[in-house]
């Protein structure tokens, strides 16, 4: 069953019905090997074949029922009012450390010339110094030179879509990112869930103005009732804090939030990196973060007040517990090897997208886990994965579901 909301999202096998992608653009092709840390990218990409795997993985979304929509396309919808595209462009620019006058009065200037879709496609893009030629100077920082070739950068992670909102039950997690060179992809979020008539009333229980980060690679929807939230690289205590008193609080149902405190590195930048729910009894996860794994249980106490304990069972039995099963089957990636497991956790092999239960998408370069994933009687459909694996992120990370069934 589903209800009549724009957001629902009660689990993470549930068949999927809407989803939210963003299709590699120009901005793959503004990253440059001199400022590939500063984009969090190791490599550069080839964005010809970049596109042609994305459109592969929409494809099999496609084929399978489900609705695809794209980011840039709820975008356009929403600037099409020039008083919230002169809004959001301030905020773009700002946001985007154009801080001087001229620079400010150059770049409004130069958007001036687009139509909305084109306009999206820049903002994304980013627009290199070539671009502007006439900056009237106004400040000493006009004026002083900087060899920097970008005056806005591009935004090449924003086809992980998972990250700058995750959609909670009826409502969305608006995400602060733990790096600056991604805090503008919660913009463009922001607008959608202020102005577009689809998504406009949809509550909140995070938002980007908060101090702590909270990335939605980091969290999972288990059931109805248990969500979980990984403690990384990209994701605060205190951060989580604030989310489950939020949704705990609120009448979603939700009674339980499961903190995982997984190793704090680039190869595990998220929980589900490291651990994804592939149905209702299976999970993948990447055995290098079993021992040292603690997990913490939130729950309600009196006066509306966080419980926090300690779990100190197994994660299976913890599972088992919270999710109401008789037993659970971890499904590991690199099925039991250390050296696969390592290399196919690096290409994201624990990374999956469950689109029903027991059926996942996932690339088709992790074949050693695929392969362990079929044999536990879970449907994997494959895709190319040469260049979209080089940002550090699988079929997971590229999605954010907006319904699925109960």
């Amino acid at each position: 069953m589903v209800l009549n909301h724009s957001i629902s999202v009660f689990n993470e096998i549930g068949k999927l019905k809407s989803v939210l992608l963003h299709r590699p653009g120009e901005e793959i092709e503004n990253i440059v090997p001199d400022y590939l840390g500063r984009l969090l990218f190791d490599e550069i990409a080839y964005l010809e074949q970049a596109r042609r795997e994305h459109d592969q993985f929409a494809d099999i979304l496609k084929k399978e029922g489900v609705e695809v929509l794209y980011l840039t396309d709820l975008m356009v919808e929403v600037l099409k009012d020039q008083k919230i595209r002169d809004e959001f462009l301030k905020d773009f620019i700002r946001e985007g450390k154009a801080g001087t006058e001229g620079l400010k009065e150059a770049l409004l200037e130069f958007f001036d010339q687009y139509s909305p879709e084109d306009l999206i496609i820049k903002c994304i893009a980013g627009v290199r110094k070539e671009e502007l030629k006439d900056i009237r100077p106004k400040s000493l920082g006009d004026m002083v030179k900087n060899p920097y070739p970008f005056y806005l950068d591009p935004i090449p992670n924003l086809y992980f879509q998972r990250d700058p909102f995750a959609s909670i039950g009826h409502g969305i997690s608006l995400n602060v990112m733990a790096n600056e060179t991604r805090n503008r992809e919660t913009l463009f979020a922001k607008y959608i869930f202020k102005y577009h008539p689809r998504f406009k009333d949809v509550p909140k229980w995070y938002d980007r103005d908060n101090t702590y980060s909270i990335e939605g690679g980091d969290i999972l929807v288990l059931s109805k009732d248990v969500v979980a939230i990984g403690i990384s690289d990209r994701t605060s205590p205190m951060a989580i804090e604030t989310l489950s008193s939020n949704i705990l609080n609120s009448e979603q149902g939700f009674k339980t939030v499961l903190a995982f405190d997984i190793p704090k590195a680039r190869a595990f930048m998220h929980l589900d990196t490291v651990f994804t729910m592939v149905d209702y009894d299976q999970f993948t996860i990447y055995p290098g973060i079993e021992n040292p794994l603690d997990v913490y249980s939130i729950t309600l106490g009196k006066n509306k007040e966080l419980n926090i304990k300690h779990e100190q069972e197994r994660l299976s039995a913890i599972l088992k517990k919270y999710l109401k099963l008789s037993a659970v089957n971890l499904i590991r990636c690199g099925d039991g090897d250390a050296i696969a497991a390592g290399r196919e956790q690096w290409n994201d092999g624990s990374n999956t997208l469950a689109i029903s239960p027991g059926k996942v998408v996932c690339y088709n370069r992790n074949h050693v886990t695929n392969k362990a994933l079929a044999r536990n009687n879970v449907e994997v459909l494959e895709f190319e994965s040469y260049e979209l694996s080089r940002g550090r992120g699988g079929p997971r990370c590229m999605s954010m579901p907006l319904i699925r069934e109960f």
